[in-house]
């Protein structure tokens, strides 16, 4: 199995606050990961550096063995916990602007995930609730054709039920053979989907490991192991 991401001694500080410590971290292929944290934590400034958005202190990140490049940043595909579309657009003018903009993107695909998600084509984003756009950002997302799908926190803003539905999009969504990492405090919700697992706290990782063999070694769901790891 070949590793599509990798970490070496990864450290980024914003000031005298240092958020990430000499970090190691292999990603393989293949594999849907859930990236686990308390708030500030490191979840998100690890996210953005792995998508080219900050500035690494020290270390290495490389992709398919390679420095994160242009190149390389249009095989992961990135859904940011706030919403960065031109609210003032209609859905089908997002489309446009996405297939113009994003080689990989698979427009006949987007249409499809609209109608599974009941969304129409002709709404003005500024007019729909935020549940709404977190789903059409997810379809964005999940239409590209990529080999990493980096989500960060999908689940926020939409109610329990519509949750059940954005998991099966997500795992009837991804390119064979892609990962994906999914940033979440909603553990309980997406811990059925994931192959492993990744404890992060005070910018390092506690623990790496297989879903299953985790919960057979605690007796315990992940989301427990989460609670007793980071009680108060």
């Amino acid at each position: 199995m070949m590793n599509l991401l990798e970490c070496k001694n990864l450290s980024k500080s914003y000031g005298e606050k240092e958020v990430l410590k000499n970090l190691d971290l292999v990603i393989p292929e293949g594999k849907i990961i859930g990236l686990l944290g308390k708030n500030g934590a490191g979840k998100s400034t690890l996210i953005k550096l792995i998508n080219g958005l900050l500035t690494k202190n020290t270390g290495e990140i490389l992709f398919k063995g390679e420095e994160i490049t242009t190149k390389t940043k249009e095989l992961i595909a990135y859904l940011p916990e706030k919403t960065y579309l031109d609210k003032s657009m209609k859905i089908k003018e997002v489309l446009v602007y996405f297939e113009e903009f994003y080689e990989s993107f698979d427009r006949m695909k987007a249409r499809r995930l609209l109608k599974d998600l009941n969304l129409d084509k002709e709404q003005i984003i500024s007019e729909m609730s935020k549940g709404m756009q977190e789903k059409l950002q997810l379809i964005l997302v999940m239409s590209r054709v990529a080999d990493l799908y980096i989500l960060d926190e999908p689940l926020g803003g939409v109610d329990p039920a519509t949750r059940e539905y954005i998991l099966d999009t997500i795992i009837s969504n991804f390119e064979k053979g892609s990962s994906i990492i999914i940033a979440t405090h909603l553990i309980s919700d997406i811990e059925k989907i994931l192959d492993d697992v990744i404890f992060i706290n005070d910018g390092e990782i506690i623990l790496n490991s297989d879903a299953d063999e985790l919960r057979k070694k605690e007796k315990s769901s992940i989301d427990e192991i989460f609670r007793r790891r980071f009680k108060c």
